[in-house]
Protein backbone atom coordinates (compact mmCIF):
# COMPACT_ATOMS: atom_id res chain seq x y z
CA UNK A 1 0.00 0.00 0.00
CA UNK A 2 1.97 3.11 -1.02
CA UNK A 3 1.47 6.26 1.11
CA UNK A 4 0.93 10.17 0.42
CA UNK A 5 3.88 12.74 2.26
CA UNK A 6 1.69 15.26 4.02
CA UNK A 7 3.24 19.17 4.34
CA UNK A 8 1.31 22.01 6.03
CA UNK A 9 1.82 25.70 5.50
CA UNK A 10 -0.01 28.48 6.84
CA UNK A 11 -0.81 31.26 4.98
CA UNK A 12 -2.48 34.75 5.15
CA UNK A 13 -5.57 35.27 2.60
CA UNK A 14 -3.43 37.29 0.72
CA UNK A 15 -0.93 34.94 -0.17
CA UNK A 16 -3.10 31.71 -0.28
CA UNK A 17 -3.45 32.00 -3.90
CA UNK A 18 0.48 32.49 -5.32
CA UNK A 19 1.22 29.47 -2.32
CA UNK A 20 -1.01 27.27 -4.42
CA UNK A 21 0.34 28.39 -8.22
CA UNK A 22 4.05 27.37 -6.31
CA UNK A 23 2.70 24.41 -4.69
CA UNK A 24 1.11 23.29 -8.53
CA UNK A 25 4.06 24.54 -10.29
CA UNK A 26 6.59 21.81 -7.81
CA UNK A 27 4.44 19.03 -8.98
CA UNK A 28 4.48 15.41 -7.81
CA UNK A 29 1.09 16.41 -5.94
CA UNK A 30 -1.79 14.60 -5.38
CA UNK A 31 -4.21 16.75 -3.47
CA UNK A 32 -4.38 20.40 -2.04
CA UNK A 33 -6.39 20.67 0.97
CA UNK A 34 -7.40 24.25 2.37
CA UNK A 35 -8.39 24.64 5.83
CA UNK A 36 -9.52 27.86 7.41
CA UNK A 37 -8.83 28.80 11.01
CA UNK A 38 -11.46 26.74 12.88
CA UNK A 39 -9.21 23.61 11.18
CA UNK A 40 -12.24 22.89 9.20
CA UNK A 41 -11.19 21.85 5.41
CA UNK A 42 -12.83 24.34 2.85
CA UNK A 43 -12.09 23.05 -0.38
CA UNK A 44 -10.18 19.45 -1.40
CA UNK A 45 -8.39 19.51 -4.69
CA UNK A 46 -7.47 16.28 -6.30
CA UNK A 47 -4.85 16.60 -8.94
CA UNK A 48 -3.86 14.40 -11.24
CA UNK A 49 -1.01 15.02 -14.08
CA UNK A 50 -3.73 14.59 -17.02
CA UNK A 51 -5.96 17.23 -15.53
CA UNK A 52 -3.54 19.86 -13.88
CA UNK A 53 -3.81 21.55 -17.27
CA UNK A 54 -7.44 21.10 -18.33
CA UNK A 55 -8.12 22.49 -14.96
CA UNK A 56 -6.32 24.72 -13.46
CA UNK A 57 -7.69 27.84 -14.31
CA UNK A 58 -11.54 27.56 -12.54
CA UNK A 59 -9.98 25.50 -10.04
CA UNK A 60 -7.14 29.19 -9.79
CA UNK A 61 -10.13 31.34 -9.66
CA UNK A 62 -11.76 29.33 -7.11
CA UNK A 63 -8.91 30.22 -4.98
CA UNK A 64 -8.89 33.28 -5.50
CA UNK A 65 -11.82 34.15 -4.40
CA UNK A 66 -11.61 32.21 -1.22
CA UNK A 67 -8.43 34.20 -1.02
CA UNK A 68 -10.77 37.34 -0.93
CA UNK A 69 -13.02 36.14 1.43
CA UNK A 70 -10.04 34.06 4.45
CA UNK A 71 -8.08 36.03 6.57
CA UNK A 72 -5.67 33.25 7.28
CA UNK A 73 -6.05 29.38 6.45
CA UNK A 74 -3.60 26.61 6.10
CA UNK A 75 -2.78 24.65 3.13
CA UNK A 76 -2.54 20.78 3.29
CA UNK A 77 -0.51 18.68 0.59
CA UNK A 78 -0.75 15.67 -0.27
CA UNK A 79 2.31 14.33 -2.17
CA UNK A 80 3.27 10.96 -3.98
CA UNK A 81 5.77 9.38 -1.66
CA UNK A 82 9.28 9.37 -3.90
Amino acid sequence: METNEKEEFKVSGEDLLKKIKEIIHEGNVRKISIRNEENKTVVEIPLTVGAIGVLIAPVLAMVGTLAALTTKCTIVVERDKK
